[in-house]
């Protein structure tokens, strides 16, 4: 299919990635074809600079036989297809299939959005692993486009991120990398399963996310568990209200605005969670991302270890992605700042709120735990919303508007069990906010300090 202004326009608006390379000349366009060939293929867009500014080049038969000529000089030598638009040459490249590939200057490997040079032991990986390709690459055989396409939540993702276009659907994935086409049929990769399909489950049963509440430190009581079995960027949100529901919530007031306070800052924990979903080793059957939330600590598990090509002394350092196209996606979201930088945000903001800084430990899994800080205890007198979770604040909400309620009513107002009800209210209890009046059927509870506590729940 040829490139029309629709395509090119979103290309343009969508900037540099895994797939795609903007250059102004052609100096150095051998480094971006042994990039694209080593990797899952691509198009290097000649007269495009880095600003995704179209500045033109001027193409002759002579420019098209040098870029002929740098391809079939690379080591081993390698197809490409020429197409011109206006005043741009689009040089696509085949992933290759003699890897890995060379030119005068090395061996380049596409990372991200750059072309980066291959140090010797990723040569010999590469060499020993040939016919290895990642898992979000891989083409998903079993899915049946648009059957298994979610193109309601993908047309929300675009508009989210203000990647408004109109082109095709099928267009805009094979653009993002999430589909090729062949003979007339779009096929999704497991990146585009994973990230849009209606039930990625159906095809990958160890691709889910479990959230746990434990009572203590260990895992013996379990006080509140959700398993979210939806597409990552659903697991992500998912998740994050599970985070919120369990955490203490304390409200600071600047210039007559309310902002929430987290015990642990939320942006830390969703670093992790972003970390976990884009990184984990999909390979690794029969284990699942968890997150785990304990009285003193928040832990988040992924299957696989760290990345081939990093080590520990580089950990938070260098950035090396597992699962290329899973990551690209994340990058257009608000969730992702900078590529690279997640560990030491973590970091960062776990320092700035004045917190132990995130432990992290690499085996097969990959662990990382936030301390908790101490949890206050709330009286009448001292600010009673300090140290109360944002779950515990919507139980007490509950009882002001109607003191003889029961756990059962509580439980299916807020969709949580009735066992975990009966454990808040002990907390609650505990915390000196709330108190039962009488023990048979005719006793009623009374909230201490009620409009102080209640007055400042979310709405």
């Amino acid at each position: 299919m040829r490139m029309d202004k629709q395509e090119l326009e979103f290309i343009l608006q969508e900037g540099e990635g895994f797939k795609i390379e903007f250059k102004e000349r052609l100096s150095n366009v051998d480094k971006e074809i042994v990039a694209f060939a080593n990797a899952s293929g691509g198009r290097v867009f000649l007269g495009v600079n880095d600003e995704s500014e179209v500045i033109g080049i001027k193409i002759t038969n002579k420019l098209k036989s040098e870029v002929q000529s740098i391809a079939r000089n690379c080591d081993p030598s390698i197809e490409i297809k020429l197409e011109r638009y206006e005043e741009i040459l689009i040089v696509e490249v085949k992933e290759g299939k003699d890897k890995p590939y060379r030119c005068k200057e090395g061996f380049y490997m596409r990372q991200g959005a750059n072309s980066q040079k291959m140090s010797r032991d990723e040569i010999v990986e590469m060499i020993v692993g040939v016919g290895k390709i990642r898992f979000d690459e891989l083409i998903n055989k079993d899915f049946e486009f648009p059957k298994d396409f979610d193109e309601e939540r993908f047309r929300l993702f675009l508009k989210e991120n203000n990647l408004s276009t109109d082109l095709d659907t099928k267009d805009i994935l094979i653009n993002l990398g999430l589909a090729i086409r062949k003979d007339k049929k779009l096929l999704i990769n497991n990146a585009g399963t994973l990230l849009f399909g209606k039930k990625p489950q159906k095809f990958f049963l160890h691709a889910y996310l479990d959230c746990v509440l434990f009572k203590g430190k260990e895992k013996s009581e379990i006080i509140d568990r959700k398993t979210f079995r939806s597409d990552l960027l659903d697991q992500l949100l998912s998740t994050k209200d599970f985070i919120k529901r369990h955490l203490n919530l304390r409200y600071e007031f600047k210039d007559f605005e309310r902002e929430d306070k987290y015990e642990i800052p939320l942006r830390a924990i969703e670093e992790a969670l972003v970390n976990a979903l884009m990184h984990r080793d999909y390979f690794f059957k029969g284990a699942n991302i968890s997150l785990f939330i304990f009285d003193d600590r928040v832990e988040i598990v992924s299957p696989g270890g760290l990345p081939k090509g990093l080590d520990k002394e580089d950990f938070g350092k260098l950035s090396v992605r597992r699962n290329q196209i899973v990551a690209d996606i994340f990058s257009k979201t608000p969730y992702v700042e900078q590529t690279g930088s997640g560990i030491k945000r973590m970091r960062l903001l776990m320092k700035k709120a004045k917190l132990l800084p995130p432990k992290f430990k690499f085996t097969s899994f990959f662990k990382v735990t936030f301390k908790r800080p101490a949890t206050p205890q709330a009286t009448p007198q001292a600010t009673p919303q300090d140290g109360l979770t944002e779950l515990e604040i919507k139980i007490l909400d509950i009882i002001s508007k109607n003191k003889k309620v029961s756990r059962k009513n509580i439980s299916e107002m807020i969709n949580i069990k009735e066992d975990t009800v009966k454990e808040y209210l002990k907390k609650l209890k505990e915390k000196e906010v709330l108190r039962r009046v009488g023990e048979t059927s005719a006793g009623y509870w009374e909230v201490i300090g009620g409009k102080k506590v209640i007055g400042k729940n979310k709405s």
